[in-house]
């Protein structure tokens, strides 16, 4: 065949034949399948025949005179230009040898498999598309569920008309690309049976991060061009690539989408949207052993390729099997520098309204007036600057999103387009809102803000917001290690991109309180089939989860997995929970369970409440969670901190009850560390030092309790200084126990991210590590950075 190649008649080095879709399906087919990673089979016409279709219809020069006068910054003349052009391809004939060719090379497919006429999907493929300094995902067409020799055709045709959609020509020309020196290649590949099963998408490298040591899967019920589109929010898995090698399969998290629709093969137009069940609301679309097979084989994808990867997946319901459909390079975050210079996004102003909320893409903000756009119809009334609001977003849609000050969609993952250009075209996005464009209004000024990790808000007004620019290649290292404390998982992995020594502090109650949202003792007695207070509430915030013991521990491995993980090998010291009965008292189901204490800064709290019995359960199940980290994850840098251990004899009760729950100090590398933060901690250092491997020095507390300040109270606020005289001596004679035995010795209180003096005087006294809030780390780090130089000058 002069203008056909099948799969195994292709390789990667065949992209300006094939494009590179095609060739990295031939790559993939010929180099993988052995390996396990299923492709199903297809063929490709190539460019040849691309050019015979314009010569042979005398068109060529027709399209270059109707986009002479070309302007995408004028979306009426490029919505004008683009029919042209595309109406003058559909209006031409196939030539007679590549439509031969293409009937014959199906029949062969569909004998290959069994049937006279299999149904195959028809995508196009741009000569250029997807070299790793372009990707032109989603500019062509695609037709699914083809399964006649009449519609084959058609749809050929179509493709190639599709090479003039009005995204594709305004992404060319906006990237430089000659609009006669991409051709377009139309692979024809078999379909796979998901439209009764589920599909997805999955990337190599976190799309917000951009750490290649996670791999983002995302599945929904149906054919997968929902989720791609961004018209489902699907349900999203993050794995862990180093364990995963290793043998270890780590589910880090998993998200539940609301998936309200699937799409499906129709008879009369191919395919079909309709609403999913409530049911499949309520699961998740793939198992966990899928997930994991689909990241085994995005790692044999990423390895063979040497690169972070972008693939789409497919699980065929007749025969159960996951198959990859396409795989193409990661344009986004791969291509970014991070060595030299972070740029860090912050609101000035607090409290401000919050008018609608999804799913966060990009770090950045951005403000100005909404636009809302119900239909590609309606760009012209776009003006630079505007906050685009739509139900959804598509490729057509990039060149009012390059105008746009923020994007914020009612539908979509992270994963969707409208998500994907936002980050190539570095615009802030907030996706899957739901109500955005209800809740918001034409000419409202609002606020899009996606530097609060995973979540994204839209604000009423113009807010104030502050850019901070780090120049981190002239960050030097330090002798005193430098922590970060972090509170939300969703910001892990982000924090992990700055220079850092690992976590000093991960607060435990940070993720109960978010991921839980429920007292454990109330979970403990629903398990028992007891009635408690809230129960409605609670259940419903447990979808997809019915046994409360498997969601409590789910959530808590996957919170403090996901920052054991982000660090990963670097210490990450975990801070068992530590509520006040007050704020246990105010959790869903809490009131029965809390008695109501005058000063519960100074009551029933950390330590004390693990071995009494009216709390020892719930502290045991926080124990199982942490060891299903260190042990089925295989995040064996995790460490434990107890906090508020009044006396040694406490610490010993303690211990004991993580020991019979499998926590056994000294095993596999297990240390457990008290927090600092009592005068009897610093006074009995060598007592408590027998039954702990170290001390995390807790500055806030200590300070109160030296000071005999509450450090709630506004009256006397003034006095609260951890620079005080009392407060210094404190830190000195605990930093003094700790090197005197040989133990760990760090800070993880507020005092060091305040005020550099604390950081000096730590340091001078021999501290090993200081951990620091997020936005405190370069600052201290240059003061760490010249107090050792001095002190090696002296």
């Amino acid at each position: 065949m002069r203008y056909i190649r099948f799969f195994n008649e292709l390789s990667i080095g065949d992209i300006s034949i094939v494009g590179g879709k095609n060739a990295s399906l031939g790559e993939m087919y010929q180099n993988l399948t052995p390996k396990g990673v299923a492709v199903p089979n297809g063929f490709a016409t190539t460019s040849d025949a691309y050019w015979l279709l314009l010569e042979q219809n005398g068109i060529k020069d027709k399209i270059a005179h109707i986009l002479s006068d070309l302007d995408i910054n004028d979306t009426g003349n490029l919505q004008k230009r683009g029919l042209e052009v595309r109406t003058l391809i559909l209006n031409a004939h196939l030539p007679k040898v590549l439509a031969d060719e293409l009937l014959e090379a199906y029949k062969t497919l569909s004998n290959e498999y069994g049937s006279q006429n299999i149904d195959v999907a028809v995508r196009s493929s741009g000569t250029a598309e997807d070299l790793p300094d372009a990707s032109f995902a989603g500019q062509q067409e695609t037709f699914l569920n083809v399964s006649s020799d009449k519609e084959l055709l058609a749809c050929v045709l179509k493709c190639f008309a599709s090479l003039f959609t009005d995204r594709a020509i305004s992404y060319r020309t906006s990237r430089g690309f000659d609009h006669f020196k991409v051709a377009l290649s139309v692979g024809v590949q078999k379909m796979v049976r998901s439209d009764i099963s589920s599909s997805g998408i999955m990337f190599t490298i976190d799309t917000e991060s951009g750490s290649e040591n996670l791999i983002l899967i995302n599945s929904i019920w149906g054919l997968g061009e929902n989720v791609v589109s961004g018209r489902v929010n699907a349900d999203e898995f993050f794995l862990f690539k180093p364990t995963l090698k290793n043998g270890i399969t780590t589910i880090l998290k998993r998200s539940l989408g609301s998936k309200k629709e699937k799409m499906l093969y129709d008879a009369a137009s191919r395919t079909l949207n309709i609403q999913t069940t409530q049911e499949e609301q309520n699961r998740f679309s793939i198992t966990d052993d899928e997930a994991v097979t689909l990241a085994k084989q995005a790692v044999a994808i990423e390895e063979h390729y040497g690169r972070p990867m972008d693939i789409e997946w497919a699980k065929d319901g007749n025969d159960g099997k996951l198959y990859i459909v396409q795989a193409r390079p990661e344009t986004v975050m791969s291509k970014q520098n991070k060595s030299i210079t972070s740029q860090k996004y912050s609101l000035s102003a607090k409290g401000a309204k919050i008018l609608t909320s999804g799913r966060a893409i990009g770090e950045k903000i951005g403000s100005g007036e909404v636009c809302i756009i119900n239909d590609t119809s309606e760009f012209a009334r776009f003006k630079e600057g505007n906050v685009l609001v739509a139900d959804t977003t598509n490729p057509d849609w990039e060149p009012v999103m390059k105008k746009a000050a923020a994007v914020v969609t009612n539908r979509g993952s992270r994963t969707c387009h409208a998500a994907i250009v936002a980050r190539e075209i570095g615009v802030p996005a907030v996706v899957g809102c739901v109500d955005a464009t209800a809740i918001l209004q034409d000419g409202q000024k609002v606020t899009v803000s996606c530097a609060d990790g995973d979540e994204g808000h839209v604000y009423e007004g113009e807010l104030e917001y502050a850019i901070k620019t780090i120049d981190m290649s002239q960050l030097q290292p330090t002798k005193t290690k430098l922590f970060v404390n972090v509170g939300n998982p969703a910001e892990a992995f982000g924090f992990a991109q700055m220079p850092n020594d690992g976590v000093g502090l991960a607060r435990m109650e940070f993720i109960m309180n978010n991921s839980i949202n429920a007292h454990p003792m109330a979970l403990i007695d629903m398990r028992k089939g007891k009635s408690v207070q809230d129960e409605e509430q609670i259940r419903s915030f447990m979808t997809p989860y019915s046994d409360t013991k498997e969601f409590f521990l789910q959530k808590i491995s996957e919170g403090v997995g996901m920052i054991a993980a982000a660090f990963y090998p670097k210490p990450v010291i975990i801070r068992t929970s530590d509520f006040k009965s007050n704020e246990y008292r105010g959790m869903r189901g809490g009131f029965d369970y809390e008695a109501q204490e005058e000063n519960p800064m100074i009551g029933f709290r950390g330590a004390s409440r693990y071995y009494d019995e009216s709390y020892r359960e719930a502290f045991e199940w926080e124990c199982e969670a942490l060891k299903r980290v260190r042990e089925e994850m295989g995040l064996d840098n995790m460490k434990i901190m107890i906090p508020f251990v009044r006396t040694p004899e406490e610490g010993k009760k303690v211990i004991a009850v993580m020991r019979e729950k499998g926590l056994v100090q000294g095993e596999k590398g297990l240390e457990i560390y008290a927090m600092c933060e009592i005068p009897a901690n610093v006074i009995l250092a060598d007592k408590f030092l027998e039954v702990f491997d170290g001390y995390s020095i807790g500055s806030n507390d200590l300070t109160q309790l030296t000071l005999g300040v509450d450090r709630e109270s506004a009256k006397i606020a003034h006095i609260f200084d951890e620079r005080n005289e009392a407060v210094k001596r404190m830190l000195q004679m605990a930093i003094e126990a700790c090197k005197t035995r040989g133990k760990y010795i760090g800070i993880c209180g507020q005092a060091p991210s305040d005020y550099p003096e604390i950081t000096e005087f730590l340091v001078q006294n021999g501290i090993d590590s200081i951990s620091l809030n997020p936005d405190s780390l370069f600052k201290m780090r240059q003061v760490v950075s010249e107090l050792e130089g001095k002190s090696e000058s002296i």
